[in-house]
């Protein structure tokens, strides 16, 4: 998944733009034109990369030479140096910082997938871990880069990637079957349809509504496990995938698994993630020609 060259270099635009102000003034003053520069990034821990790609077109949307060293999603051990980078001193330091803030948030919402991928496929399981719409505002498509990267699922990208019909849609709708009988009169055969659930008992109306997926909200392990269990009662198990969602943690994420539940949805992957630390060192400078 990438987006075009055009449309990534505008992003990163505005997110410098909202950086630098009316310049850098440390830069400004401590470095003098005409100063070219080799540097190095390196992750200083261990994990995933995320953002290689990005940070390339970043680095040449500003005139600067990239060359990535490895690709993204590798798994890289501590001190891994994953990019190298060559031009003018005074760009380079005026935008490492933003260039490092995405990378650092794109290896860390990497990271954190894998981890929990692992941890369930180590354990015997089949489900599988996706992400929320809780991004950072701006970040969204870096976020759920990451998080496929990662070994997970983007869930919906957006708004106009499916139907989800939540809570609040219901409450104004009336009920689950009258809601998804004006989505299917309407909405095209490719978008697929969702719904949310509180009780465990609203799951046979949803499935029997001809929904695709069942969103299970807030329900603990043992309700989880009740509503498919009721599925399989009335035969319908096999006919619509099963999402648990709320309340899952990395430290409870195991129990969810354990229910055969198809998907479990964390807002943590991309909300309470922890940045992976990664530098951009100078390796050589040089003074052009004046």
């Amino acid at each position: 998944m990438s987006l075009p060259k055009k449309i990534l270099e505008e992003k990163f635009r505005r997110f410098v733009d909202e950086d630098v102000g009316h310049g850098d003034v440390t830069t400004f003053y401590t470095i003098p034109s005409g100063t070219m520069a080799k540097a190095e990034i390196i992750v200083k821990e261990k994990g995933v990369v995320a953002g290689v790609q990005e940070a390339s077109t970043f680095l040449e949307s500003f005139g600067l030479q990239a060359k990535a060293l490895l690709k993204d999603g590798s798994r890289i051990s501590e001190k891994t140096k994953i990019l190298q980078v060559e031009g003018d001193a005074a760009t380079l330091l005026t935008i490492e910082r933003t260039l490092l803030n995405l990378l650092s948030r794109m290896s860390g919402i990497a990271t954190v997938t894998h981890r929990l991928n692992e941890k369930i496929h180590h354990a015997g399981y089949k489900t599988q871990v996706a992400c929320t719409r809780k991004t950072a505002l701006g970040l969204s498509y870096f976020e759920k880069k990451a998080v496929m990267l990662g070994g997970g699922d983007t869930h919906r990208w957006g708004l106009d990637d499916m139907v989800l019909i939540k809570d609040n849609h219901l409450a104004i709708a009336g009920s689950i079957k009258e809601a998804v009988r004006r989505v299917r009169e309407k909405v095209s055969f490719t978008k697929k349809v969702e719904v949310e659930v509180t009780r465990v008992a609203d799951v046979l109306e949803a499935a029997k509504a001809r929904v695709d997926i069942i969103m299970l909200d807030n329900f603990t392990p043992k309700q989880v496990k009740d509503a498919i269990n009721l599925l399989k009662k009335n035969q319908i198990r096999d006919k619509v995938l099963v999402e648990a969602s709320g309340g899952i943690t990395e430290q409870n994420i195991l129990e969810y698994a354990a229910t055969g539940v198809d998907i479990v949805s964390l807002g943590e992957i991309t909300q309470s993630v922890k940045a992976l630390d990664i530098s951009l060192e100078i390796t050589n400078i040089r003074k052009t020609q004046s």
